[in-house]
């Protein structure tokens, strides 16, 4: 049996290495201080769970036989994951290329170390000999939106959680996804909260894409279900993507007991990124065509008008019209009746925002709306996309036209004999 070693006896473990200048690096101190601002950038291969068992004169040249023996074994790993075979190299060019030796678990006797390691790799190095430098494919910039909901709140950065967290402490150098993590300080509470999560309008998104220089969104969001103190934590995690939240995909993942929350969250973030990663392979994480920069027109430029517009849609807006509030009253059955109807109303030209002030489920509700030009030309644009409108001025009634009733069979009036 081998007891697993205190803090302080690991780090009186790493200064002697340090002090023997055998080269071999520095593990990462897994009970060190974990915050937000410890993001791996380096773009690192990685691989993960190299198992050792080695023995030696004393625990610490067992220890530093144990982690040359993950460096030769992690190369083999990592050649083999590449495609570039399992040739060996010299102890002294390992050294070189290893970047960081991450401790998974580990337990140290007086002369074996036990441990399941992992191994980082430097990039360009680690690629160019094995001739995959500059092959990978690569997503353009994402801006990461960590969303945690627990006990009924949702938060990213207007609070520390523990999902943001799991996400820095995640390397992305195996992923082919450009991740751009904020460190969730200064202003990134005040941009990037819950409630921007839910506006479709992409000029905001652009301001705020511009500003953490990334081109498309990432809204990975996790559920956390405590059964009791202590107990059972169950993890409900999406991944979405885009200023549009649309769903790439699902999973849960329980643990048995709230010291394993780390574990749950490391675990739901490694999925996400694989389905990420699947997600751009197969051409699901576009970026979204309206968050691209337009600059304007020079000064004198006439703009053609498209084929495909309408004549009432040219007609309705007027340059330097004053934006007028127009309150639409429509019918909302349900939750995707007042979705439809704001994103149909987004659509017609000059409607520059559309939003439910008064919600009736069931009933009828009532939509604010921002539009530049004479109500009477928003009420002719609606009639012609098959509305029915009622009322005048700034004050509107709109219904869908009823369908009309199907003819029912002649009734049977025979009688049975």
């Amino acid at each position: 049996m081998f007891a697993k070693t205190s803090t302080s006896r690991r780090k009186i473990a790493l200064a002697m290495l340090l002090a023997t200048g055998s080269g071999v690096v520095l593990a990462q101190d897994d009970n060190g201080p974990q915050g937000l601002s410890m993001s791996d950038a380096s773009g690192s291969y990685e691989v993960s769970g190299v198992e050792v068992d080695v023995t030696g004169k004393s625990a610490v040249a067992a220890r530093e036989a144990g982690w040359r023996l993950a460096q030769r074994k992690g190369w083999a790993m990592l050649s083999k994951q590449l495609g570039g075979g399992s040739s060996g190299l010299s102890d002294g060019t390992l050294d070189a290329m290893v970047s960081g030796i991450v401790v998974e678990n580990e337990q140290i006797g007086p002369n074996r170390y036990v441990a399941k390691l992992g191994v980082l790799f430097n990039r360009g190095r680690a690629g160019s000999l094995l001739g995959v430098a500059g092959q990978s494919l690569r997503s353009p910039a994402m801006l990461v939106l960590p969303l945690q909901y627990s006990g009924g709140t949702g938060q990213i950065f207007e609070q520390r959680t523990d999902w943001a967290e799991a996400w820095t402490r995640y390397r992305t150098g195996n992923s082919v996804v450009d991740y751009v993590r904020p460190a969730g300080s200064g202003p990134d509470a005040l941009l990037l909260n819950l409630g921007q999560t839910g506006r479709p309008g992409r000029h905001w998104w652009r301001t705020i894409l511009d500003q953490y220089g990334a081109l498309d969104v990432l809204v990975p969001a996790v559920r956390l279900y405590r059964q009791w103190p202590g107990g059972p934590v169950i993890g409900a995690f999406e991944a979405r993507h885009g200023p549009d939240n649309r769903l790439v995909t699902k999973f849960s993942l329980r643990v048995n007991t709230g010291d394993g929350l780390r574990a749950l969250l490391d675990a739901g973030v490694k999925r996400i990124d694989e389905a990420y990663q699947a997600a751009l392979r197969g051409g699901m994480l576009s970026t979204d065509a309206g968050l691209s920069y337009v600059p304007p027109p020079p000064p004198g430029t006439v703009v053609a008008p498209s084929e495909d517009d309408a004549p009432i849609d040219q007609a309705i807006t007027t340059p330097g019209a004053a934006m007028m509030t127009i309150n639409i009253q429509f019918d909302t059955p349900g939750v995707a009746a007042v979705t439809s109807g704001e994103a149909a109303l987004r659509v017609v030209p000059g409607v520059r925002s559309a939003m439910t002030s008064s919600l009736a489920l069931g009933g009828v509700s009532v939509m604010r709306v921002g539009f530049e030009g004479d109500p009477a030309a928003l009420q002719a644009a609606l009639e012609a996309r098959g509305w029915i409108v009622q009322g005048a001025g700034t004050t509107l009634r709109i219904r869908r036209p009823l369908a009309p009733p199907t003819a029912s069979p002649p009734a049977d009036n025979a009688t049975g004999g």
